[in-house]
C-alpha cells in the first residue's frame, strides 16, 4: 500500500515572526456557528440512531442548515421577541432500510432543539425558534453492499491545517471561550453571540470584541456601560495570562451612548433580529478564521463522519499538524499539512499527503523526515478512529 506521503522543508517565515497577523473567532452563539452546531448535532444524532438500529452509520450529510433571523424589540429591563427565527435543516439521509421507514426527521428536529436549548440558555426554543426539517429521502438495502463499509471517499476534496497555534490565534480562541465559559457566572448580562477579531502589528495586539448583551439583566444604560467596562477588564486580565505582548481591547465599538445605540438583545443572540447564518461561513476545524494561514472552504460540520473526506481530512490535518509540532518541538517551527482524496478511492490512501516544514536553524530535513512520515502514515492508517470521536463530540469541527 502506498499512502503517497511527501515531507519537505519549506522556506517560509513562520507566523510568529511575520510583522502582521489577523485572526477571527466567531463564538458559539454567532448565527454561522449556530448553523454549524445544528448541522453537527443532527449528524451525530442520526449516526447514533443508525448505530443503535443497524450497528453501523448509514449515509447522510446534513451540512446545509440555514438560520433565518427573526425580529425583536429589546429594552432595558427586558424586551420581547416579535417574530421567531427560522431554522431549516437540509441535507440527505437514509430514511428507509429494507422497506422500513426510519424516524429521521423527528431525530433531526429533536437534536436541533436540544442543541439550541443547551447552548443558547437565554433562548426560549419553543417560542423563539421555528425548526423545519427538509432532509431529503434515501433508502438502502442492507442485504446488498453498502458503500461506507468499504471506506471509500465520497468526494474529491482536500483537508488542510497549520500548527502550532500562534499567540494571536490562541488569544482570539481563548478569549471567546472565556467569555462564553467562566465569565457567564459573574456577568450573565453577556450573551452567547460573541465575535473576537485579533489584529497584531509587531508586538501590539488589538482585540475587537462584539458581544450581545441580554436586556433582562440590564436595567438601564449606566448598568450597560458598567458591563462593557467589566467585560473589557476581564478580557485584558485573561490576555495577560496568554501573552506578554501589548494587548488593547475594544468592546462593542458600534455603540453610541449619546445616540442611544447599544448592542442590546432579548436572547443574547443576533439572529433574534434579522441576522442570518449558514454552515461553513464561520470557523474552520481549528476553531478560527485565519487569513494568514492555509484554509479549506469545506464545511466540516454536518458531513458524515465515515467517508466524507471534506470532514475527515480537515480533522486529520489538524491532528497531524499539532502532533508533528509537539513531537518535533525545537526542530520544526511550523508545519502545513495538506491531504487530497479522489472519489471512490480508499480514504486511507489519498492522492497525496503533504507536510511542509519550516525548520529551526541548523536542522536538516533528513533529521525529522522519518518521524513526520511515520506520524502521517499512522494517522491515515487509523483515520477510521476519527468517526467514534466525532460521534461522541470529542473533536472540534468549528
Amino acid at each position: 500500500m502506498s499512502r503517497n506521503i511527501v515531507v519537505e522543508s519549506w522556506e517560509h517565515t513562520p507566523i510568529e515572526r511575520q510583522t502582521t497577523e489577523i485572526v477571527e473567532r466567531k463564538g458559539i452563539g454567532h448565527p454561522d456557528s449556530i448553523a454549524d452546531g445544528l448541522a453537527e448535532s443532527v449528524s451525530r444524532a442520526l449516526s447514533t440512531m443508525y448505530r443503535q438500529r443497524y450497528n453501523r452509520i448509514l449515509h447522510h450529510n446534513t451540512d446545509e442548515v440555514q438560520v433565518v433571523g427573526g425580529q425583536s424589540a429589546p429594552h432595558f429591563g427586558g424586551g420581547v421577541v416579535l417574530e421567531p427565527a427560522y431554522v431549516l435543516l437540509v441535507g440527505r439521509a437514509v430514511t428507509q432500510v429494507n422497506g422500513e421507514r426510519l424516524p429521521y426527521r423527528t431525530t433531526a428536529v429533536a437534536a436541533a432543539h436540544d442543541y439550541l436549548a443547551r447552548v443558547c440558555t437565554n433562548l426560549n426554543v419553543d417560542a423563539d425558534v421555528v425548526i423545519d426539517c427538509k432532509i431529503g429521502q434515501g433508502s438502502v438495502d442492507l442485504r446488498g453492499l453498502y458503500e461506507t463499509q468499504k471506506q471509500l471517499a465520497n468526494d474529491t476534496s482536500f483537508g488542510v491545517c497549520a500548527a502550532p497555534y500562534s499567540e494571536t490565534e490562541l488569544l482570539a480562541l481563548r478569549t471567546e471561550e472565556m467569555i462564553n465559559g467562566p465569565l457567564k457566572k459573574d456577568l450573565p448580562e453577556v450573551g452567547h453571540d460573541v465575535k473576537v477579531m485579533a489584529v497584531r502589528t509587531g508586538d501590539k495586539i488589538r482585540l475587537t470584541v462584539a458581544a450581545a448583551i441580554v436586556d433582562k439583566f440590564v436595567p438601564d444604560k449606566d448598568h450597560y456601560v458598567n458591563v462593557i467596562q467589566e467585560l473589557r477588564e476581564r478580557v485584558l486580565d485573561n490576555a495577560a495570562k496568554l501573552t506578554k505582548r501589548d494587548v488593547s481591547v475594544d468592546v462593542n465599538t458600534g455603540d453610541n451612548y449619546y445616540e442611544g445605540i447599544v448592542y442590546l438583545t432579548v436572547t443574547g443572540l443576533s439572529f433574534e433580529n434579522g441576522d442570518d447564518g449558514s454552515v461553513g461561513r464561520g470557523n474552520r476545524v481549528n476553531g478560527l478564521i485565519t487569513p494568514y494561514r492555509p484554509m479549506s472552504l469545506e464545511a466540516a460540520a454536518g458531513k458524515n463522519p465515515v467517508t466524507h473526506v471534506g470532514k475527515l481530512y480537515n480533522l486529520l490535518a489538524f491532528e497531524l499538524s499539532h502532533q508533528i509540532t509537539d513531537e518535533c518541538k525545537g526542530d520544526v517551527e511550523e508545519v502545513w499539512i495538506r491531504i487530497v482524496s479522489q472519489i471512490g478511492k480508499p480514504i486511507d490512501e489519498p492522492q497525496v499527503a503533504v507536510a511542509q516544514l519550516s525548520l529551526a536553524k541548523g536542522v536538516k530535513i533528513g533529521g525529522v523526515k522519518g518521524t513526520v512520515d511515520g506520524i502521517i502514515d499512522s494517522g491515515l492508517e487509523n483515520i477510521h478512529k476519527l468517526t467514534d470521536k466525532v460521534v461522541a463530540g470529542k473533536v472540534r469541527v468549528f
